[in-house]
């Protein structure tokens, strides 16, 4: 089954290096992190020494690729010009600074069409992209499946396969499925996690998954609503949860929990998921 790659979500106000000590603290391998506040704002310098320190240390305990996050308030389809302006920008920033960490993730969600409608969204994010997106850039780039609240753009596998498409450098593109959103979104994942992916194949291609987000859902199947619960408190259950991470198709991805949890209970769960996985290896 080869390695398991779990992490979550971690501060990066006191630098790279903490990061990484944080996410050892968890027992975890990989980790995620804001590139800035989570609702905009101006990044924080980076520190060459903090960054080669956190290199170090990230080679020294063989961690996965890590999973860097743009704020909530990006919005590459946005109705009003400034706020794409915006986006765009913080992208081509986040890029220029993940240059220092080469090989890793970069997430987004892909925005909201306010009303624009989902064609017109599409065709505005795809030339974000286009403008962002370097020939020899060493960064992934991940669309996020979204639960489709209000006017989200990526709520189907169509979606986003429709803005990859678009993409001169769709080859840097990847796709994080957020295990809450695509229930929320409708899709099966508790009663038909292998026609998900099914699915997922057929339509955008299962060596464009590069991450998951895995997280519970406060929701029933559908709702759209996208409310996260701690693993195995929601309605999508523990024992569909470890289906996921135990899947053939997503060994070797890695794992990032987003559950509204403390330090204490990212712990936890990344030890219960480890046991899960462990013990289906034998």
């Amino acid at each position: 089954m080869g390695r398991f790659l779990i992490g979550a979500h971690v501060s990066s106000a006191k630098g790279y290096e903490a990061m990484g000590r944080e996410a050892l603290s968890l027992g975890a391998n990989t980790l995620a992190f804001f590139t800035r506040n989570p609702r905009g704002g101006r990044a924080k310098e980076l520190d060459a020494d903090d960054v080669a320190a956190f290199r170090a240390l990230a080679e020294a305990h063989e961690f996965g690729p890590i999973v860097a996050h743009a704020p909530y308030t990006l919005n590459a389809c946005a109705a009003k010009e400034h706020l794409r302006t915006f986006a765009r920008e913080v992208l081509k920033d986040d890029l220029a600074r993940l240059a220092q960490t080469p090989g890793n993730l970069y997430n987004f969600h892909p925005g909201s069409h306010v009303g624009q409608g989902a064609e017109r969204g599409i065709k505005l994010i795809a030339a974000a992209l286009d403008e962002v997106l370097e020939e020899d850039q060493q960064t992934t780039v991940l669309l996020e499946t979204m639960a489709g609240k209000g006017t989200e753009v990526g709520r189907t596998f169509e979606e986003l396969a429709a803005i990859i498409a678009r993409v001169g450098l769709g080859d840097r593109l990847g796709v994080c499925l957020d295990t809450c959103h695509v229930w929320d979104a409708g899709y099966d994942i508790a009663g038909d996690l292998d026609g998900v992916l099914k699915e997922f194949d057929a339509v955008i291609g299962i060596d464009r998954l590069r991450a998951i987000h895995l997280n519970d859902s406060l929701n029933e199947r559908g709702a759209h609503k996208d409310r996260h619960a701690r693993i195995g408190e929601g309605c999508i259950g523990l024992d569909a949860l470890v289906r996921v991470i135990r899947h053939p198709a997503l060994q070797g991805l890695p794992f990032i929990l987003e559950t509204p949890n403390d330090h204490a209970g990212y712990a936890r769960e990344i030890a219960l998921l480890r046991a899960a996985w462990e013990e289906a290896r034998g």
